[in-house]
């Protein structure tokens, strides 16, 4: 793997989850890490992982929504390595519950999180890619991107706000061949996000069905950094939720809707949460860095609200007879 032995690559968002099991990939094939994230022991405790793994790293605390912090993550990054091949914009946070019982506040950091993080990510990285002649930035998106995320609808606008600011920075850069803008959709991972965000539904949240590992996300950053494109799509559940989007919006809107309605009056008895309460307090992580920086959430151990697999099977049922009788 000649373009990820040796290369310096820089993730924001590193603590855990996917930004933790890509540290952990790329440090197995010989990468030069620089980690960012708001706790700065958690991130001596994946840098020291890393280099256990082959890596030289560094860590450096880092809060995506402040651009002079960020900007500073990128000197540190040159000032220890003298270039950036790699920028991983990963850093995310959501909250959820009833769009009008959410503070505002917190509509606002998910939103200055996972879309001004990583417009300050490109914003900082992007002189050095210009002035090297190559680069490769790599956005972590979701199927928020195309579906509608009831309960979640400040995560989906970030979300959708991203993919409109890759297309727009591609566009502009189309006359450098040798920078890149990479876009990442994966399908429901099973990391610890939805544990550590913001929770107003008076249930704890869990999720049923097939889920993604984290590693088969870091195996596609990888894969993007050897041969980067303009996007990749991890999981059948991510294309199939494309695939709808684009050919039968109503109906999947609709569906999405019925279920998560449903999934969030589940919950086994004594799995009830009162209204906001989440791991971390009542605002989670969005303010404050997590102390759990595990790289898996253990969505199918824990026994709470589900987002019922049968009830996902129908809506996909009333979408196909929907498609059948429009044909």
């Amino acid at each position: 793997m000649p373009r990820i032995q040796g290369s310096v690559v820089v993730i924001a968002g590193a603590s855990s989850g996917i930004g933790r099991a890509t540290a952990q990939h790329l440090a197995r094939h010989g990468a030069h890490l620089v980690l960012a994230s708001r706790r700065a022991e958690t991130l001596e405790v994946v840098r020291g992982e890393c280099e256990r793994l082959g890596a030289d790293a560094i860590a450096v605390p880092t809060d995506v929504t402040d651009a002079a912090a960020v900007r500073a993550l990128a000197e540190a990054a040159r000032a220890r390595f003298g270039r950036i091949d790699v920028w991983i914009n990963n850093a995310g946070v959501g909250t959820v519950g009833p769009f009008d019982e959410v503070p505002i506040e917190e509509h606002e950091q998910t939103i200055r999180t996972n879309l001004l993080g990583q417009v300050n990510g490109a914003h900082a990285v992007l002189p050095v890619f210009k002035r090297q002649g190559a680069g490769v930035l790599i956005n972590l998106l979701s199927i928020g991107t195309w579906v509608p995320t009831p309960y979640a609808s400040s995560y989906a606008a970030s979300k959708s706000g991203l993919r409109g600011f890759t297309e727009s920075l591609r566009a502009e850069l189309q006359d450098r061949p040798d920078l890149h803008v990479c876009d990442v959709f994966p399908s429901v991972v099973d990391t610890p996000g939805l544990r550590h965000g913001a929770n107003h539904t008076g249930q704890k949240i869990e999720v049923a069905g097939p889920m993604t590992s984290p590693f088969e996300v870091a195996e596609t950053v990888a894969s993007l950094i050897r041969r980067p494109r303009d996007s990749a799509v991890i999981g059948v559940a991510a294309w199939a939720s494309r695939l709808a989007a684009a050919v039968a919006p109503k109906p999947l809107r609709w569906a999405v809707g019925v279920v998560m309605k449903r999934g969030l009056s589940i919950g086994e008895k004594g799995s009830r949460a009162r209204p906001g309460e989440a791991q971390g307090g009542s605002a989670g992580n969005l303010f404050a860095p997590p102390e759990d920086h595990a790289v898996y959430g253990g969505f199918r151990k824990g026994a709470a609200v589900r987002i019922p697999t049968k009830a996902w099977m129908a809506a996909a049922g009333i979408i196909g007879f929907w498609l059948a009788r429009r044909r």
